[in-house]
């Protein structure tokens, strides 16, 4: 009796899904105003954490790119930042989402983004490593017993001196970086426009 195989997961769908689910909250991102009456002082320290977490979640993403490379799905990568969770690249996302939150200015919406996007990037996880639990057996399935899937353990980290990367892959997840670091300039947009009262807001704690 034949094993059924198992396909790597569709990353049109995933990038497609993370779409929607933006698309669902941009409503909230324009008509709510930050609804907590802080100090300005306050205020900017909170917006200033936000832009420093949006690029620490680029910047992440390229470290996890820089070693899993053209590697994707031909091994078990546990080197680096898959040394402390099984996707850092989800990781990486979510923290950039937070920051977008944290620039927005309102708790409820910052909670609830950030939850919608971990518990989607969270899903899509679990459907790849079905590919991999497949692909690798024992070796992902000892990986994962030790690992955890997003959220990391930052005491494992381990790395080798030297990591080989490839070019022509850091330079096609350049254009994501670009799109989280567009995160910046839409929440300041954001901000400009609703201190203008542009259009009408409600506010949201």
């Amino acid at each position: 009796m034949e094993t059924a195989t198992v396909a790597p997961a569709n990353q049109k769908r995933r990038i497609n899904t993370l779409r929607v689910v933006m698309a669902m909250m941009l409503p909230l991102i324009v008509l709510t105003r930050p609804g907590l009456p802080l100090p300005e002082i306050v205020i900017e320290l909170i917006e200033s954490t936000g832009i420093l977490l949006v690029i620490g979640g680029v910047l992440g993403r390229f470290w996890s790119i820089l070693y899993i490379g053209s590697r994707k799905n031909t091994m078990v990568m546990q080197d680096g930042p898959y040394s402390m969770c099984r996707h850092p690249l989800y990781l990486f996302s979510v923290l950039s989402v937070l920051g977008f939150g944290f620039m927005l200015g309102s708790v409820l919406l910052t909670f609830l983004m950030t939850g919608l996007i971990f518990y989607v990037l969270h899903d899509i996880a679990g459907k790849e490593e079905r590919f991999l639990r497949s692909e690798f057996g024992p070796a992902y399935e000892a990986y994962a017993a030790r690992v955890p899937r997003i959220l990391p353990r930052f005491g494992q980290f381990q790395t080798p001196q030297a990591v080989a990367f490839d070019v022509t892959t850091l330079r096609r997840n350049f254009f994501d970086a670009l799109v989280f670091l567009s995160l910046i300039p839409l929440g300041e947009l954001m901000e400009y426009f609703k201190d203008l009262q542009a259009w009408p807001t409600f506010p949201l704690y």
